[in-house]
This record gives C-alpha cells, structure tokens and sequence, in this order.
C-alpha cells in the first residue's frame, strides 16, 4: 500500500432538506462545480447520487468530491471567498452534512 503523495481528497455527503427542488439542487451543483474555476488549489471536482442497493446512506443522498495537492490546498479552498460565499447558501439547505478529507492510500495487486 503506498499513500498518495501531496494529493487530498476532499469530500462531502449531503441530504437536502425536504422540499428543496431539483432544479434548485442543480443550480447549487453547477455553483459548486465551478468553484474549480474559482479557486487554484481545487485540481478537479466530481458528484453523484446515492444509487446502492444496501440502504445504508442513512439519507444522504449526494456525494461531492474535490481533490487537491496538499493539506494546505485544502485551507486556502476552506478559506477562499468564493468557498465561504457558496458555502454560505449551500449548507443552508442541507438537513445533514459530513466533510471529510483524506490521504487516499492505493493498493496494488
């Protein structure tokens, strides 16, 4: 196993408040997906929905993942005005959230 050098992940899962539209979670994905264009650190963005079959989302619905070069990356994205605007709005239609960031660890055969 050999952990990646420099790279970070950056990830989110999210449940929307009951009653938040479509349309308006995907306005708030583009607004995040942009932030990529926004902010240098954030080397490239992906999303998704939950689409398992075991039930044990335990109501998160979506995924956001960003990776960076390195911890600090990391800081100057948390601390970016653009982040701190978006954030602003997104986390205020979210009923859950968790932030996590790793070190992601590659095993070979």
């Amino acid at each position: 196993m050999e952990e990646a050098k420099g790279v970070v992940k950056h990830v989110l899962l999210a449940k929307f408040k009951e009653g938040i539209p479509d349309d308006q979670i995907e306005q708030l994905i583009k607004g995040y997906a942009n932030l990529v264009n926004l902010i240098p650190p954030m080397k490239s963005f992906h999303w998704g929905k939950d689409v398992s079959f075991e039930n044990l989302h335990q109501g998160f619905t979506h995924i956001f993942e960003s990776t960076f070069e390195t911890t600090e990356g990391v800081a100057e994205y948390v601390a970016h005005p653009a982040h701190v605007e978006f954030a602003n709005v997104f986390l205020s239609v979210l009923d859950k959230v968790v932030v996590f960031d790793y070190k992601p660890t590659t095993v070979l055969p």
